[in-house]
């Protein structure tokens, strides 16, 4: 049997990189997919794709930082698959500059999307699955373990992402609620944040990053969507509060 049988998943961010590869990895696995994001033409083409390989899917607009969207989604769920068992939180940007010269606008566009959209929607997911059970899980980063000098604005929305994702974790447990909370900590991925990061970057920046990584490559998106299924499963269900590394030994 699929993993993900009988169950239905929200993704936001879904129309590319990170979030299209959840979405391909949960729906291959028997889940439900409700993919939202603000990039509608390619969400729609990946919803399309999916339900050409036989998957249940919708695909619906979400600013992922309007509180009152989030009720709307949640309840498209219920509408669509009778409810919600997983729920990831992936939407997110990256803004390159330096604590000398950010701008207060960056730092608040940042800190909405990648931290502010993370609250809502755990909030969110713990309404809907209260009493039914389930999974959240937040795509936090390593950048949310360690710093970076070029990315003061997404290193404290990451960390975060996840602290907060551990006081979530310790209310479902401590309140019976039988839903789980991890984050997902990716290190250096091939995905389109990070290649439209590396030209406002310095020069040799790929170069000395791969250097650094003991594995001596970037990682690609199905690494980190088969370790979001693996979490979205049964086969986690001891797993809360936990925050899961997959940088190709970068931190280590």
């Amino acid at each position: 049997m699929a993993r993900l049988a009988g169950k239905a998943a929200l993704i936001t961010g879904a129309a590319r990189g990170l979030g299209a590869a959840m979405c391909r990895a949960m729906a291959a696995e028997g889940a439900g997919i409700l993919a939202t994001d603000i990039r509608d033409d390619e969400g729609e083409q990946l919803v399309a794709e999916l339900r050409a390989a036989g998957a249940e899917a919708v695909y619906a607009r979400q600013d992922a930082t309007s509180e009152a969207r989030w009720d709307e989604v949640i309840e498209l769920a219920k509408t669509e698959f009778g409810g919600l068992d997983i729920l990831v939180n992936n939407a997110g940007i990256v803004v390159i500059d330096n604590i000398e010269d950010a701008t207060f606008e960056d730092w608040r566009k940042t800190m909405a999307i990648n931290l502010d959209a993370v609250f809502l929607g755990t909030r969110a997911g713990v309404r809907a699955m209260k009493g039914r059970g389930g999974s959240i899980i937040n795509i936090s980063s390593i950048e949310g373990i360690v710093g970076n000098e070029f990315i003061p604005a997404y290193n404290a929305s990451k960390g975060g992402v996840r602290l907060l994702t551990k006081s979530a974790a310790r209310y479902c447990a401590a309140h019976k609620t039988g839903i789980r909370v991890n984050s997902v900590h990716p290190g250096y991925i091939g995905t389109s944040l990070v290649e439209d990061a590396v030209p406002h970057l310095p020069e040799n920046f790929a170069d000395v990053t791969t250097a650094r990584i003991p594995m001596g490559r970037f990682g690609e998106p199905p690494e980190i969507a088969s370790a979001v299924v693996f979490l979205a499963s049964d086969e986690s269900s001891y797993m809360t509060g936990a925050e899961l590394v997959i940088d190709g030994g970068y931190t280590s």
